[in-house]
């Protein structure tokens, strides 16, 4: 896995374009209605960019030699009482590399990064039922409730989401 800068995120935002409109034309509810165009796919990675720059998000592929096999990334909230915790959001897996442990690396990646960051609570959410449930819950997340019609899934139906926590050690000071 490495963290990708701004300059990289732009380097690779064809491949993470691939991986954003795959996943979501799969089926995967994560925050896009299909079909999802690669040409919107790679825009919405090249608008990331400025947030990368900025700080208020960090972006890690795993990448091969034929592209972008995976991707997570850290929100951080801009508030100076929140700067104790994060947001884990779109961690998708190539459906080719599915089952070879890469989302739990991937999510292990953002855990210890957190906690090196001086973040000690992460939070996300994810469409109850989905199979990403039982990965976070694998990985020692707590689940907090479901909120009933949260979010459309790809084909447009509303469909609960299910939110989690996850306390981390601090192994730094301050973000």
């Amino acid at each position: 896995m490495i963290r990708l800068d701004a300059g990289q995120l732009l380097h690779h935002a064809s491949g993470l374009g691939d991986l954003l409109s795959g996943t979501v034309n799969g089926g995967a509810s994560i925050g896009f209605l299909a079909p999802l165009s690669r040409a919107d796919a790679l825009a919405w990675w090249e608008e990331r960019a400025a947030d990368v720059g900025a700080g208020r998000l960090d972006v890690w592929a795993a990448l091969d030699g034929d592209g972008v096999l995976g991707t997570v990334s850290l929100a951080f909230p801009g508030k100076a009482n929140s700067r104790h915790r994060a947001e884990l959001v779109k961690l998708m897996v190539h459906p080719d590399a599915r089952g070879r442990g890469l989302g739990r690396g991937l999510l292990t990646t953002a855990e210890e990064a957190a906690a090196a960051a001086g973040v000690t609570l992460l939070h996300l959410d994810t469409e109850t039922g989905s199979p990403a449930e039982h990965l976070y819950r694998s990985a020692g997340w707590t689940p907090v409730g479901a909120i009933p019609d949260y979010a459309a899934d790809p084909g447009g139906v509303l469909r609960p989401t299910t939110i989690y926590y996850k306390h981390v050690p601090a192994t730094a000071l301050t973000r």
